[in-house]
């Protein structure tokens, strides 16, 4: 669960942070665009938390289905 919020806030930070990096770059600016291998760091570390992110959507989604699949028949049952 902890990974998951770790996960989510990384999804928010990493945009401002390679936005800092990208002024950090023009500011020094030497003839090199040295930001673009921290961006693709951050890209492949932002695909990767994504894809957990998703994976704990579709489980919460898939337990409260079962959750309300369960509860539904237990009303049904209580009721015959």
């Amino acid at each position: 669960m902890v990974h998951t919020f770790r996960a989510v806030k990384f999804l928010f930070m990493a945009p401002f942070i390679l936005a800092l990096l990208v002024v950090i770059n023009l500011m020094t600016w030497s003839g090199h665009w040295w930001v673009q291998w921290a961006a693709l760091g951050l890209g492949i570390a932002w695909v990767a938390n994504l894809f957990r992110v998703l994976r704990a959507i579709v489980l919460a989604g898939g337990v409260a289905a079962v959750g309300t699949a369960v509860a539904t028949y237990v009303a049904t049952r209580q009721r015959q």
